[in-house]
């Protein structure tokens, strides 16, 4: 009863102040931050530098015609501005409304525009739609792929010689006429099973590769991979809510240890014909065509090839004509390899640039085409992040690093021939800075953003860094930004001993009163995917994390060994087939330096994390439980073994070969240790990390008599965000848990101890 009592009056207490500070410009709120546009950035783009350098174009608002779209062209030189594409010429014939612009392509020699447009979402991204070529010159717009049902063409690309188109549907790969609109299939054998063009979803989601065909540069012919998923397990969702009778959602989804999708390599005649398969003596599902393309010529391809563990990439040269390959070099490691995505050709074509943690650090390199060898470019404990620019004409390689701050991102230029870096990013831009930058490495399309800076976008020269125009401001965003009463934040660094020094960052009410005792509340990732702890405007997360703190918490977050730091191979890799275990260990030592402080209440410590921070959630509960009180695990997993092969094989090799690894990483494991407050929540249509893993949980806490609580959102995804109201009701439902579970400065602790 007296439970009840004070849940009331707490819930109570929360509305009326929601309430009271709904008119309130310095106060937020979730409805403020979630369901009002008042912290709502600006974009910018899709931008794209036109091939000779001599501008770029963009996508904005029409003004003559409204709801419309133009695609406009700038000068950076002159600024002069120009509509190259209007809403007007985008207008089918027998509509009166133009193509909505979902993103935009030119063909090699500008002379035609492809518009993406009426998309639909596939698992992560809008890779599916309509497709319309629009003739600059006779104005002429026309649907490509028009014989096939609505939203299903994928990845329309206009041939280098601008007189054809080739896409996927249906997993089979066309190619259209642009003059005459006639259809020419090139593959035939496309099913469910059977994927030509595109990949299957482990691919997808672990590589980043959805479009799998390439033009050759002569037009001619085009390269493609192929995958056979017959076998691969299938996952079962159910849909229990869109029909009077629920049904079943099959995902093709290889887990940890089982069986891949067989993988090749095929080059076929654009006119038509059979494919010349590129010859492998491999293993076809137990190993990974990750990357391919045309070899800068249209005879070869380039080949990226690794092993089903990812501690080999073999560069392998194909002939187009034949399928015969020869391997050109091989990068190894005792851990894992990351995909290379920075392969850039030379002008020349006689060597391309490489990256490699072969030394201990992320370098560049230069590989000769006929010999394989490696020249360093970059040299020094520094970790070169990714090549943004090759500059042959002026010797230049440019670069995103951090040299100092590993929550930081800068550009730098390099020497090819070697030498110190330069960095070109401007002291006034201490944070987090990304670039598009024109092919003649002149010009600049510059994003500046830090912890509490949302993002400014400038047109800059290079290399001298000068602002040239200011093409996103956030302006009103700043405004509302600096209306608000918020609490300082800064960043530090926790020594846990043995020579390892963590960084964080902190939140701490704008009340915060040095003498007084605060609750933390840490926020988690700790996986090699991701870091936290970056110098980086986050949106509704930084807000939402500073609306807790006003209530009267500290807001901690903290990266452990093994995030994708800029901080040399072996930090990142240090963790190799222990995912889970040396993570949590760093987090608890932190945590047992943070407690040391004399403003922090080591009887009220919570967390909270999404996915693998969901995961690291539960670690921290049940491993520490004498540490951590109250835990929020938003899509964890539960049991590395339920993972995909691609992610989880890759940090933590085969789990019939890692047995004591997967079984000690796993949560699961330790949930008998559970002592204190734990809410769990997973949608339910999970394609990523399935709703599979929390049900093996919760029958695990059931076993041992253990209380929780839990939340499944009906078919959502892994962002939980489908359907009217989602976001909303997912962080009230956290907030609210929040301050009932872990009391706060003048709030009640709701919660009463477990017996």
């Amino acid at each position: 009863m007296r439970r009840s009592i004070l849940l009331i009056a707490t819930l109570i207490l929360v509305a009326h102040e929601s309430m009271a500070q709904q008119s309130d410009p310095s106060v937020l709120t979730l409805e403020r931050i979630y369901s009002s546009t008042d912290f709502q950035e600006e974009r910018f783009g899709p931008a794209r530098w036109l091939e000779d350098g001599s501008g770029y174009t963009t996508v904005e608002k029409s003004e003559a015609l409204e709801g419309g779209q133009d695609i406009v062209r700038y000068d950076p030189a002159t600024g002069e501005r120009e509509i190259t594409v209007s809403a007007s010429d985008l207008i089918p014939e027998g509509s009166s409304q133009p193509l909505a612009i979902d993103n935009y392509s030119w063909s090699p020699d500008g002379s035609k525009a492809v518009i993406f447009t009426n998309s639909v979402r596939v698992w992560r991204n809008n890779t599916r739609g309509d497709y319309w070529s629009l003739d600059r010159a006779s104005g002429r717009l026309r649907q490509i792929g028009k014989f096939a049902t609505p939203s299903t063409l994928m990845f329309a690309k206009i041939s280098p010689d601008g007189l054809k188109a080739a896409y996927v549907t249906e997993n089979n790969i066309y190619v259209e006429t642009l003059s005459d609109g006639s259809v020419t299939q090139l593959t035939h054998d496309g099913s469910r099973t059977i994927i030509n063009g595109t990949t299957d979803w482990v691919y997808e989601e672990e590589f980043g590769l959805r479009d799998a065909f390439r033009w050759s540069p002569d037009s001619k012919r085009i390269a493609y991979w192929q995958l056979d998923a017959e076998g691969i397990g299938e996952f079962l969702m159910i849909n229990n809510t869109d029909s009077i009778y629920s049904y079943v959602i099959p995902v093709q989804y290889p887990k940890a240890g089982t069986m891949n999708s067989n993988i090749r390599i095929g080059v076929v005649s654009a006119s038509g014909g059979e494919t010349t398969w590129v010859i492998d003596n491999d293993d076809t599902r137990n190993h990974y065509l990750p990357r391919m393309d045309w070899a800068d010529n249209s005879e070869e391809l380039i080949i990226q090839h690794m092993n089903r563990l990812q501690n080999t990439n073999e560069v392998r040269i194909a002939d187009a004509a034949t399928g015969r390959t020869r391997t050109l070099m091989i990068d190894r490691d005792e851990a894992w390899l990351d995909v290379v995505d920075d392969l850039i050709w030379t002008d020349d074509s006689q060597s391309f640039t490489w990256v490699s943690e072969r030394d201990g650090w992320r370098h560049a390199y230069l590989v000769d085409r006929r010999t394989g060898e490696m020249t360093l470019i970059t040299d020094g404990d520094y970790d070169v992040l990714n090549i943004v620019r090759i500059d042959l004409d002026g010797g230049w390689l440019y670069f995103i690093g951090s040299f100092e701050n590993a929550a930081q991102r800068y550009l730098y230029r390099v020497r090819i021939g070697g030498g110190e870096p330069e960095r070109l990013t401007p002291e006034s831009r201490t944070g987090w800075n990304s670039y598009q930058v024109s092919a003649d490495a002149r010009w600049a399309i510059h994003t500046f953003t830090s912890f509490h800076e949302p993002p400014v976008i400038d047109l800059i020269s290079l290399p001298d860094h000068r602002v040239v125009k200011v093409l996103v401001d956030n302006a009103r965003l700043r405004r509302a930004l600096d209306s608000l009463t918020l609490g300082e934040s800064s960043f530090f660094q926790v020594d846990i001993g043995d020579g390892v020094v963590l960084d964080g960052w902190m939140i701490k009410p704008s009340h915060f009163d040095p003498a007084k005792k605060y609750p933390v509340l840490f926020y988690v990732y700790g996986e090699p995917a991701g870091q936290t702890v970056v110098d980086r405007y986050r949106g509704s997360t930084l807000l939402w994390h500073h609306m807790i703190a006003e209530k009267g918490y500290l807001v901690v977050s903290i990266d452990n060994r093994g995030t994708p730091a800029p901080r040399g191979r072996e930090w990142r890799k240090m963790i190799y087939g222990n995912i889970g275990t040396i993570a949590s260990a760093d987090q608890a030592a932190a945590l047992g330096v943070i407690s040391g402080w004399p403003f922090v209440d080591t009887s009220r410590i919570g967390i909270w994390g999404w996915s693998g921070g969901g995961s690291m959630t539960l670690n921290m509960m049940f491993r520490f439980p004498e540490l951590y009180h109250t835990g929020m695990s938003v899509a964890p997993v539960p049991d590395q073994t339920l993972y995909d092969t691609i992610y989880q094989e890759r940090y933590m090799g085969l789990p019939q070969e890692n047995v004591e690894g997967y079984r000690d990483g796993s949560p699961i494991t330790y949930a008998q240790n559970l002592e204190g407050d734990l809410l769990i929540v997973h949608g339910t249509g999970d394609d990523n990390v399935h709703y599979q893993g929390t049900e093996r949980l919760i029958n695990k806490l059931i076993e041992n008599n253990l209380p929780f609580q839990m939340m499944a959102y009906p078919n959502r995804s892994h962002g939980i965000r489908e359907g009217r109201g989602t976001t909303r009701h997912l962080r009230e439902l956290l907030t609210r848990y929040l301050y009932e579970h872990l009391e706060a400065e003048g709030r009640p602790l709701v919660s009463q101890p477990k017996e």
